[in-house]
């Protein structure tokens, strides 16, 4: 592979504030990206700016609303170009099962996580059919295949329909040169875990993780930049789990 196998490609990654986003954002641009840093926190995308200049475009949006992704998709093609690889990467935890999920809480998990996921995929697959190039990543989850081990009702059934959109999109673009993949992480060393878990259940996971670790943000990264590289363009409609062989099929 050549020392920068994404150069001239334009990169979108949704949650680039977030410790994943992050991640993903530093491994793209090592690979040549141009990357458009989508977040609903502006201030999150300010450090990122400071780090990498030019290289990068801070987008704040609010990925449930249509409108607005429509208009940040506007801002991104006037200002880098049409948008090569999209990183649905965007999310929102909640732990609450099916009796304790509000409506307004369903709403808002599936606007983040799904709703986005499809209002992004919708705008950037024209340019990308166009080209005969793209590559859609979506940050699905272990909790579609569990049903939640320690997630709520509305996030799991949120990342079980990131799945099914991705083998929706992965089935209509690949005759046009476009692939799409999600990858399944589980428990990644993010606000997610240090924040939102209580140490009981952080020793509790780690017990059944085979690995007796939790997943560094960079090893998510790696894998997205490999569903992104041009020598994976014989790869579509996978899920790569990424979890410590806590769940092996």
């Amino acid at each position: 592979m050549t020392p920068l196998p994404l150069r001239h490609k334009i990169a979108l990654v949704t949650g680039a504030g977030g410790t994943m986003g992050r991640a993903v954002v530093a491994a793209l641009i090592e690979d040549g990206c141009r990357v458009a840093l989508v977040d609903v926190n502006e201030a999150s995308l300010a450090p990122l700016v400071a780090t990498y200049g030019g290289a990068v475009l801070a987008v704040p949006c609010d990925i449930s609303d249509i409108h607005a992704v429509r208009a940040a998709h506007a801002l991104v093609e006037q200002r880098l170009g049409g948008i090569d690889i999209l990183v649905n990467n965007a999310g929102i935890l909640s732990n609450n099962k099916i009796e304790a999920t509000s409506d307004t809480e369903w709403r808002r998990v599936l606007g983040a996580n799904l709703d986005g996921a499809m209002y992004w995929a919708q705008a950037v697959v024209p340019g990308m059919k166009s080209r005969r190039f793209g590559r859609i990543i979506n940050t699905s989850s272990l909790a579609a295949k569990t049903g939640g081990l320690t997630a709520g009702t509305a996030y799991s059934v949120s990342k079980g329909a990131m799945s099914a959109l991705t083998f929706s999109l992965a089935r209509e673009l690949a005759p046009f040169g476009v692939t799409a993949n999600g990858v399944a992480p589980a428990y990644v060393k993010t606000p997610m875990i240090t924040e939102q878990l209580t140490e009981a259940q952080r020793q509790e996971l780690l017990k059944q993780i085979p690995v007796g670790r939790f997943c560094e943000p960079e090893e998510f990264a790696h894998a997205v930049r490999f569903l992104a590289s041009p020598l994976a363009g014989f790869i579509t409609g996978e899920i790569l789990d990424l979890n410590g062989g806590l769940l092996m099929d």
